[in-house]
């Protein structure tokens, strides 16, 4: 089964910044801080000259020029014109507090809440306009046809493919997530054709998720790859590859935009394959809801 295509600049759905910020990781040391102006800053980026730009950046000309055409750009002049577009589309945060995705020292508790509640929404619908619903539809059917599913996720991206595992429990579907290596190593050696295996990694660099995963690809399993980078090592071992647009910054190993992201595209996936099986969906939705329900006090016992 061949990847799901990358995707160029030119296609990006969900904006330049989003699509540079993904491939960031897999930029020269030098394209790098040519990316972090053009991210942080696309509208004064849009206003500078190639040779303004590259002096900011500590480079050369010609690096800046690499850094184009290894974001999908022709030239210069043509990154210019998308940035200066990109930033007149660009979302504000309505709240004068959000003091931007770095949280500096000092800052009050209302800056903190109000830039994490700014930096959570947007990686959230950064997320959604930027997934691929023709990679989420086969991601979907493959899910909806398996004969077993095994999530694979660790840190904050287990919990994430625990989630998912739960979800897709809850409807009468076979899957299972373990959070030993050693465990999801045995599991995926079981797989087999019309298996699903998913791997959920932020960075796409976890080497147990990666792993586990191409251990499930070698026994048949379709293998689906969900990441914040597309060109991470993790998209090697997948079949189909789908991405978040989480911009993790100050505390980053807190994972809080990156999990939110995630829950996001697992949500999208979890409704669509219910919505396959409406019905039987709904009655295991149900039938779950009611053998759980005699552990949850009632209002009486909470008024008393």
């Amino acid at each position: 089964m061949a990847k799901s295509p990358k995707i160029s600049a030119s296609q990006e759905p969900g904006g330049l910044i989003v699509h540079i910020s993904g491939l960031l990781p897999s930029l020269s040391p030098a394209e790098q801080r040519v990316a972090r102006l053009v991210v942080s800053d696309p509208a004064a980026a849009a206003r500078r000259t190639i040779t303004d730009l590259a002096t900011a950046a500590e480079t050369s000309e010609a690096t800046v020029i690499r850094f184009c055409r290894s974001v999908g750009m022709d030239g210069y002049p043509q990154l210019r014109i998308r940035l200066a577009a990109e930033a007149a589309r660009r979302i504000e945060p309505p709240d004068a507090r959000v003091v931007g995705g770095d949280i500096p020292p000092g800052a009050d508790l209302a800056q903190i809440i109000a830039t994490i509640a700014f930096n959570d929404a947007r990686a959230v619908e950064e997320t959604a306009e930027q997934l691929d619903p023709a990679v989420c539809e086969q991601v979907v059917e493959a899910i909806n046809g398996a004969g077993r599913i095994d999530i694979y996720g660790a840190g904050a991206s287990g919990f994430v493919a625990s989630d998912f595992q739960q979800k897709l429990h809850r409807i009468g579907r076979i899957a299972f997530y373990f959070p030993d290596v050693h465990t999801a190593l045995t599991s995926a050696a079981l797989l087999g054709r019309g298996d699903v295996a998913i791997g959920i990694s932020h960075t796409g660099t976890t080497s147990d998720v990666i792993e586990v995963l191409e251990q499930a690809r070698t026994r048949g399993a379709v293998t689906v790859a969900l990441t914040n980078f597309p060109r991470s090592p993790i998209t090697d071992v997948a079949d189909f590859v789908l991405t978040t647009a989480a911009r993790e910054t100050t505390y980053r190993s807190g994972a809080t935009a990156s999990r939110l992201a995630q829950l996001t595209v697992v949500d999208c996936l979890f409704v669509g394959v219910a919505a396959r099986n409406r019905a039987r969906a709904r009655k295991a939705l149900e039938a779950t809801a009611e053998a759980v329900q005699s552990h949850r006090v009632g209002a009486n016992r909470r008024r008393a």
